[in-house]
């Protein structure tokens, strides 16, 4: 028997496979750059830590432009938003291909993160209202999946194909990618149209819940552990482990394979047990890093801790994502957008104060340790939310009005945890 969403039970509906696509392209993006910025300071002219803040520009368009970007397209039919977002997604990057300006290239990269941030909020509300109470931190999992194989595929590819065509080849390469998925949203993305009743009045009213800040707080913390070790991982594998730095790239496509698998994993089980989920993977992912410390100079460990930490870790991300959407009621748009600032905060903070420790004298370590106390401290909000009977309240509430294929679609209270 089909959902109200017009998906059978365990499920999901195409829309979600579409917008998963959608983070991948905007994913690969985001985090390609590392792997072309010598290219890119060369031809535009500056230094590589100039040319890095590209990278920067990026994350904080993420974390600013993505609650504006909710808020200033909240009156828009959701599909219009999408199909939108792309469209200057892809335009952002044939004005960087074109430019031999370090100024205009800085500029699009910001633009290109407005639409991201404008795709994701929009997207995580449709796929969360298509899949149902019983399939939303499913279908979370997927779309934050297509993000997690942008790492382990695209970003690889990119650089790749950089070493070839120059950086520009992979801005081309997006910027088609892009168009073709603006057109094929826009072809089969049925149309959803904003309640009547939506204003920003009410999305802000939403972030009055304890509840809701606290989710996004575990969203920083637990991003913000495991990313403060990742960004400095590669001297940690050659200089402490032994491993040759030739084969730090297959250890990285380890870590992408182990945030694959948790994000499958928080997907699956984040449904029915929400709370045990969460802090039983960032009581691991503390552990685990706690671990890399000590046991770090042997190769085969370290490799498998940095697995195991990708696996621990992710599988909070699509969980925590879900329960803040679910928190916001009616009004989810915003607390959408809030998660994605949430996590690119977690990964600025992280690196940020991971970088001073590795300058101190906790040396090679020092990210490992600043790791795992942010991943421990996610252990009190989520405990904070579990204390709340979180898992007896939240509830998905679609945010669309009905389209005549459609039936209504009530509002279901989420699955119970015992």
């Amino acid at each position: 028997m089909s959902s109200a969403s017009g998906s059978t039970p365990g499920k999901l509906p195409f829309v979600v496979w579409v917008l998963a696509a959608g983070t991948f392209l905007m994913g690969t993006t985001e985090f390609v750059i590392a792997g072309l910025l010598p290219q890119m300071s060369v031809d535009l002219g500056v230094s590589v830590s100039h040319a890095g803040l590209l990278i920067t520009a990026f994350a904080i368009g993420m974390i600013i432009g993505g609650p504006t970007m909710a808020l200033a397209t909240l009156r828009l039919p959701q599909r219009q938003t999408l199909v939108r977002a792309l469209a200057v997604f892809a335009l952002g990057h044939v004005a960087a291909a074109l430019s031999d300006s370090f100024s205009i290239v800085l500029i699009a990269r910001v633009v290109t993160a407005l639409a991201t941030g404008a795709f994701w909020a929009v997207g995580f509300v449709i796929a969360t209202a298509a899949a149902g109470p019983g399939n939303s931190t499913r279908a979370v999992s997927v779309m934050m999946g297509g993000l997690t194989l942008a790492n382990v595929v695209g970003v690889p590819i990119g650089s790749f194909a950089g070493q070839f065509t120059g950086w520009r080849g992979p801005f081309w390469a997006l910027a088609v990618l892009s168009a073709l998925a603006a057109a094929f949203v826009g072809r089969f993305l049925p149309t959803i149209g904003q309640r009547a009743d939506v204003s920003v009045r009410a999305e802000v009213r939403a972030l009055r819940q304890g509840r809701l800040w606290l989710a996004l707080t575990a969203a920083v913390l637990i991003m913000g552990g495991v990313l403060a070790t990742y960004t400095y991982i590669t001297p940690l594998l050659t200089d402490r482990a032994g491993i040759p730095a030739g084969a730090v790239p297959l250890v990285l496509i380890a870590f992408g394979v182990g945030a694959l698998g948790g994000t499958a994993i928080g997907g699956r089980l984040g449904d029915r047990r929400p709370m045990a989920t969460t802090i039983t993977a960032a009581a691991a992912t503390a552990l685990t890093l706690l671990l890399l410390i000590p046991l770090s100079t042997s190769p085969v460990t370290a490799i498998a801790l940095v697995f195991l930490m990708s696996l621990a870790g992710f599988t909070v991300n699509p969980v925590v994502t879900s329960l803040a959407v679910r928190f916001a009621g009616d009004a989810p748009t915003l607390t959408s957008a809030l998660t994605t600032s949430a996590y690119n905060t977690g990964i600025a903070a992280g690196s940020a104060i991971a970088g001073t420790a590795l300058s101190s004298s906790l040396g090679l370590t020092g990210p490992a340790l600043v790791g795992t106390v942010c991943a421990a401290l996610t252990l009190v909000p989520l405990i904070a939310l579990a204390l709340s009977g979180t898992s007896h309240t939240a509830r998905i509430v679609a945010q669309r009005t009905t389209p005549t294929h459609t039936r209504h679609d009530e509002p279901a209270p989420a699955p119970s945890q015992h």
